[in-house]
Parts: C-alpha cells; structure tokens; sequence
C-alpha cells in the first residue's frame, strides 16, 4: 500500500531532522578541551605543589584527576554511542584504535554505562570528603552519601528494568 505524498514528506523530514543532534555531539567532543585545560591545571598545581603537599593532598589531587579522567570517558561514551544510535554510523575504515565497542552500545547499555560512569564519578567525590571531612558539615556529608546511593540503587533498578524487558523478549519470541 503506498503511502500519501505529504506524509512521505513529513516522514523524511522527521528522518532528516536526527542531524540536528549533530552539532550537540559536536559541542559535548569540543567540551573534552575544557574537560583536558581542567586536567592539565590540576597536574600542573599537583607538581608545583609537591614538596609541601602531605600524602593525603597528594592522593586527593590524584582523586581529582581520575575525576576530570572519568568525566572525559563519560563524555566519550555519550558522544560516540549517541551518534552512532541517533544520527549516523560513524566510519572509522576499520582503524585499528577504534573501539571495541563501537556499534554495540544501544540506548540500554548507554543508560547502564552513563549510571555506572556517574556512581563512579560520585564515589570519588565521597572519597575525597572522607579524607578531608573537616570542610563539610555532617549533614552535608549525609545527603552526599544519600544522593550517591540513589545513583547507586537508581543504577541497579535500571539494570533490573533492562534485564527484565529482555527476558520477557525472550518469552515472547519462544511462543
């Protein structure tokens, strides 16, 4: 059965408009300098620092890091795998750097990937209160460990959902 010409229309231009997602993958990739000046400036403040800083300010700083680090591979993840699930394959020739995971990150195993990298992001902020407790108030701390184990068991529930959509999948496609 064929299809009206205007709704043919409009169906390619809902199709074409996934290219306005473009340019904010293009931001988030051009944010990644932002996400590097950030890292150089800790490391750089970390070696002047050194001969006066104590060994806890030292792992705090390298805490920082694996932070602005982690921040940078979320980043990735959003702007390879959103690309690649709402605007276009991306070709890459076969090149051997390129990701093993390229073209396997669904929208499940995005949402998945972001909640971990964003419980991950959040523990190391936790670390880095307990090791230096004293600028936080006890209340502050509290709704701190609060909210990361909201991400914590968001994460598990999400994960739960996930894996409960595809066995039912899976019993539907056996019957």
């Amino acid at each position: 059965m064929n299809s009206h010409p205007l709704e043919r229309i409009i169906e390619r231009g809902l199709f074409l408009s996934r290219w306005l997602m473009a340019p904010l993958y293009i931001g988030l990739a051009s944010a990644l300098l932002l996400l590097l000046y950030s890292f150089m400036t800790e490391l750089l403040h970390l070696f002047l620092a050194l001969p006066s800083l104590s060994q806890n300010d030292v792992i705090l700083g390298i805490l920082s890091l694996i932070d602005l680090s982690l921040a940078g591979n979320l980043l990735l993840i959003v702007i390879f795998s959103g690309y690649e699930n709402f605007v276009s394959k991306i070709n890459t020739g076969g090149h051997e750097d390129q990701f093993e995971w390229k073209g396997t990150v669904d929208f499940s195993t995005l949402k998945l990937k972001l909640i971990a990298s964003i419980v991950a992001i959040s523990g190391i902020h936790l670390l880095k209160i307990f090791m230096d407790p004293g600028e936080l108030s006890e209340s502050r701390i509290m709704w701190m460990v609060i909210i990361h184990l909201v991400f914590v068991i968001s994460g598990v529930l999400l994960a739960l959902m996930d894996r409960i959509v595809v066995s039912s999948k899976s019993v539907k496609a056996q019957h």
